[in-house]
């Protein structure tokens, strides 16, 4: 699964927020924009229980599947696939894989988890167990119903693509390191996206530094997400407009006020009832309410219902030319992992489905961020570009992927890019794959924040082995253990302009 926890905190359920104008706004009134960065590291083959592909199969059931049904319904969102989830999700087997892990594996690990329940005397826990195997049902009937082809399903909606594996760019060695990253996540999107590309791509946790805007704007990019709130002010006006870089794409600030009713430790998430993901049965199910009481799904839909009735009207004013102070209104970004919505947030892709409603109820203009783009143009950028690193990360920096805790991964893989690099051409293609590999933003994340360290540590030096070991072989290696892994990574294609 995705490794981004929200904090779990209890919180009263929502109530009619003072000051909010709950009348519909003038179609000059500012927009809405939701980006859905939907990813997963590759776990495809790589380990099962506890750590694996088996968080794979847990972001189909209970994230991916469910926000397809939302997608499909023509909902305004903006859908980014990283490449590294792309090449999974077309990987041979994954889908009678996927249907072996709900059939088997989630059929009965709820019964033996619900007959213990029962056993104890919980009985409203284990009907709560028996409820919610019904997800489980319903995502493999939606799975089915569209083919076993979860990739398919998706091309349709994607409209933004990213690095190859999620690698954090501004840390990248070389120039030449970071285009082989773009432009094999833009290869990746045009041959699987079924609707014209517009120059979409999401920076992997939002790290941007003007040196990589050169490599952006010649692989056709011209928007890209960034996080200023460490250059602006929280909740400063300047969150609410793109800016024009002078050597790059449009920077898209995203809106941390907007972000933060759901990302932070006061957030919806943590409301004490909804689903609690911190406390589980022996088998990894979730029957209790962040607040300890067992967990009731219809109230907790009603408090989502709730939740995004307030979520809008806070966002509507928000924007609204006369509160912010910018003529037309200003533009909110909300970027969230797509895995917080039905994972970590059990409740979240309901949530999402609410706002949609909710924004054509309060007059609040949702928009595809492509056409926000075209509605609220970039404003010059007064420098924003040029003032070195931003990210979403701990402290807006990159210390998250590169500070003590994880140094000594990032000193690897850019030794192992600056190795591929002098090899030229005779490095082949298993060793750009398995470099590709080592780059990814999810081993050291996952370390800096304690979450499944061993599997991450393994991982990496799995990768870094094999790549110098690739490089030893050059051309005889093969990089089969790497499965699906970029296979639109040439290095004809890539290496020979670098």
């Amino acid at each position: 699964m995705s490794t981004r926890r929200p904090l779990v905190v209890t919180r009263a359920r929502a109530a009619p927020v003072p000051g909010i104008q709950q009348t519909a706004p003038n179609a000059g009134d500012g927009a809405l924009a939701i980006v859905l960065h939907t990813h997963m590291p590759y776990v495809e083959g790589f380990g099962t229980w506890p750590f694996g592909e088996e968080w794979l199969w847990e972001a189909i059931a209970t994230s991916y599947l469910p926000l397809l049904d939302l997608l499909d319904s023509g909902a305004a969102l903006t859908l980014s696939l990283t490449p590294v989830l792309c090449d999974q999700l077309q990987a041979p087997g994954v889908g009678e894989r996927f249907e072996a892990f709900v059939q088997d594996v989630r059929r009965s690990t709820h019964e033996e988890d619900t007959r213990g329940l029962r056993a104890g005397g919980h009985e409203q826990l284990a009907r709560e167990l028996e409820r919610s195997w019904g997800d489980y049902e319903r995502a493999l009937a939606s799975f089915r119903a569209r083919g076993g082809d979860m990739l398919a399903a998706f091309a349709q909606h994607a409209q933004w693509t990213s690095s190859a594996t999620h690698a954090v760019l501004p840390l990248l060695a070389s120039d030449a390191g970071a285009r082989l990253q773009i432009l094999t996540g833009v290869l990746s999107h045009r041959e699987r996206a079924r609707a014209e590309w517009r120059g979409g791509f999401w920076l992997p946790e939002c790290a941007y530094a003007p040196w990589i805007a050169p490599a952006l704007h010649d692989a056709g990019v011209r928007a890209t997400c960034v996080e200023l709130t460490g250059v602006f002010a929280a909740g400063a006006s300047e969150h609410l407009r793109p800016r024009a870089s002078k050597a790059g794409p449009v920077l898209v600030p995203i809106d941390r006020e907007t972000i933060s009713l759901l990302w932070s430790p006061q957030g919806y998430p943590g409301t004490g009832c909804y689903r609690d993901y911190h406390h589980h049965t022996v088998h990894h199910h979730n029957p209790w309410a962040n607040d300890g009481s067992a967990y009731d799904h219809e109230l907790a839909l009603a408090s989502a219902r709730e939740h995004a009735a307030e979520f809008v009207a806070r966002t509507a004013e928000r924007v609204r030319e006369t509160r912010c102070g910018l003529q037309g209104g200003g533009l909110a970004v909300c970027a969230l992992d797509t895995e917080l919505l039905g994972h970590w947030w059990y409740e979240g892709v309901a949530w999402l489905a609410e706002v949609v409603g909710e924004c054509e109820r309060q007059g609040l203009a949702l928009l595809r961020l492509d056409d926000a783009l075209e509605r609220f143009p970039a404003v010059p950028d007064a420098g924003v570009s040029e003032r070195g690193v931003t990210s979403w990360g701990a402290g807006g920096d990159l210390s998250t992927w590169s500070g003590p805790a994880v140094a000594e991964m990032a000193f690897a893989a850019r030794a192992g890019e600056l190795a591929v690099l002098a090899a030229g051409p005779r490095a082949g293609a298993a060793a750009i794959r398995e470099l590709l590999a080592l780059q990814a933003s999810d081993w050291p994340f996952m370390v800096s924040r304690g979450l499944a360290v061993p599997y991450a540590r393994e991982r990496f030096a799995a990768h870094e082995r094999a790549l110098h070991a690739a490089l030893a072989d050059g051309a005889q290696a093969d990089g089969a253990h790497l499965r699906s892994l970029a296979a639109h990574a040439e290095p004809d294609a890539l290496l020979a302009p670098l």
